[in-house]
C-alpha cells in the first residue's frame, strides 16, 4: 500500500538576539546567520567584531532546527536540509520577516545580510527573495510590510544558492563574498565560479581572501567592516 506524504504547517519559536543601534536615527540592520551547528549568540559576536561601536542596529537570527552536538549538552542548529526543501526555505524566509518586525523602523533604513557557511544560503535568499514566498498551506501575509530594502549581502565561507543564479530575473544588492585559503568545504573552485556568476549578472562584487581554514576571523571582520561603511546611506 502506498504512503500518503503530507506537508503539515504548524507554529514554533526561533530564538533571535538584537542590539540596537546606540545612536537615533540607526543607519540601518545588519542581520545575521550563523553556520551549522552554531548559534545566534556565535554569529552575534561576529557581527559585533564588523560593527563595534557603529550605529547600525544587529539582529542574529539562530535557524528553527535545534539539537545536541554530538553526546554533549552543548545546543546548536541548522537552516535545513534537502527534505522538504521549498516548504523550508518559505518558513525561514517568513520566520526572518517576522524576526526583522522586530527592529522594523530601523530596518526601514536598510538590511544588510551577513552569513557563515551554511548561514550563506539563508542571507542570499533573505536579501534577494525578502518574504515574498509563502509556505505551502499558508496564506500569503494580509498586512504589507513597509519596504526594507537590501543594502548588500557579506557572505563568508559559503556559496550562492544556485537557484538564485539561475533566475535571471532576480537582482542581487552589492556582495562581499569572502573565503578562507585553505578552506576545504568553500573551495577555490567554488569561489571563482559564484565570483564569475555575479559579475555576469553584473552584481556590485567586493571578493575576498584571508588566510585561515573554514573560520570567520578577525581579517574576515575587519575586510567586511571597511566594505560596510561604504553601505551607508
Amino acid at each position: 500500500m502506498a504512503h500518503e506524504l503530507h506537508s503539515v504547517s504548524t507554529t514554533t519559536h526561533g530564538r533571535v538576539l538584537i542590539r540596537r543601534a546606540r545612536s537615533r536615527p540607526a543607519r540601518g540592520v545588519l542581520v545575521g546567520f550563523h553556520g551549522y551547528s552554531e548559534t545566534a549568540a556565535i554569529q552575534m559576536a561576529r557581527l559585533e567584531a564588523v560593527c563595534r561601536d557603529d550605529p547600525w542596529t544587529l539582529v542574529s537570527v539562530q535557524a528553527l532546527h535545534r539539537f545536541y552536538r554530538g553526546r554533549s549538552q552543548a545546543v546548536g542548529a541548522s537552516w535545513m536540509t534537502s527534505e522538504d526543501r521549498e516548504t523550508a526555505i518559505a518558513d525561514n524566509l517568513a520566520y526572518v520577516a517576522a524576526a526583522l518586525d522586530l527592529v522594523a523602523d530601523d530596518a526601514a533604513a536598510g538590511v544588510v545580510h551577513a552569513g557563515f557557511s551554511q548561514g550563506v544560503a539563508m542571507a542570499f535568499r533573505a536579501a534577494v527573495l525578502g518574504s515574498d514566498p509563502p509556505a505551502a498551506g499558508r496564506a500569503p501575509d494580509p498586512a504589507p510590510r513597509a519596504p526594507r530594502p537590501a543594502l548588500g549581502v557579506i557572505a563568508i565561507g559559503g556559496d550562492v544558492p544556485p537557484e538564485l543564479l539561475a533566475d535571471p530575473v532576480l537582482k542581487f544588492p552589492p556582495v562581499f563574498l569572502a573565503r578562507g585559503s585553505a578552506d576545504d568545504w568553500y573551495t577555490a573552485a567554488k569561489f571563482d565560479a559564484d565570483s564569475r556568476a555575479l559579475q555576469t549578472r553584473g552584481v556590485d562584487l567586493h571578493p575576498f581572501a584571508y588566510e585561515a581554514p573554514h573560520d570567520w576571523t578577525p581579517a574576515a571582520s575587519a575586510a567586511a567592516r571597511e566594505w560596510l561603511n561604504g553601505r551607508r546611506v
